[in-house]
């Protein structure tokens, strides 16, 4: 399965700046946001952190600068239970889409606040691993080539359509996750 960000994409990144680092993180976030808010949503005692969650999400399209508490907004986020290690593992459907969607967050909030394109890039592959998870557990979907697609157009650096193609596509992930929840 192909999980890697593209190399046109990668070395887009690399030559962009900031500002284009930081509008694909931002996309990227959107896209996995609804595998986590939605998938949490409900949980006794997560208001919080779904509240400090679509925020963070939010303000991540703020390109135009760095968000200033990136680095505390990391360390908060890297508090839920998601990103901490697991003897056993994650193998039930929310948890590992849920998992995805905090690490590219996280990912996405590093890049944010750096500029890194590094990060923007693990950004990238975090939500390319949770689609190509996805296409392998749904039969005739295609949320990979989608991932793909929609990153190159971040990149772009014309940001005209990106935010609503990014909230559509992570609906649709969303609604693919939860048909595969079981009844």
């Amino acid at each position: 399965m192909e999980r890697l960000v593209e190399g046109a994409v990668a070395q887009a990144l690399h030559d962009g700046g900031a500002e284009v680092v930081r509008l694909y993180a931002a996309a990227c976030a959107e896209r996995m946001a609804p595998l986590f808010v939605g998938l949490r949503a409900g949980a006794p005692g997560r208001e919080a952190g779904l509240d400090f969650y679509a925020e963070s999400v939010l303000d991540l399209w703020q390109a135009d600068r760095p968000l200033a508490d990136a680095s505390e907004r990391v360390r908060q986020l890297e508090r839920f239970p998601e990103l901490q290690p697991h003897e056993e593992g994650v193998t039930d459907v929310a948890d590992t889409y849920a998992f995805f969607a905090a690490l590219c967050l996280r990912y996405a909030l590093l890049a944010h606040g750096s500029g890194n394109a590094d990060d923007a890039v693990s950004c990238g592959h975090a939500a390319l691993t949770a689609t190509g998870m996805l296409d392998q557990n749904v039969a005739g979907a295609g949320f990979l080539p989608e991932e793909h697609r929609l990153q190159s157009y971040s990149v772009r650096g014309d940001a005209s359509g990106l935010w609503d193609a990014s909230v559509t596509a992570g609906r649709e992930r969303f609604r693919a996750v939860v048909g595969r929840l079981p009844r």
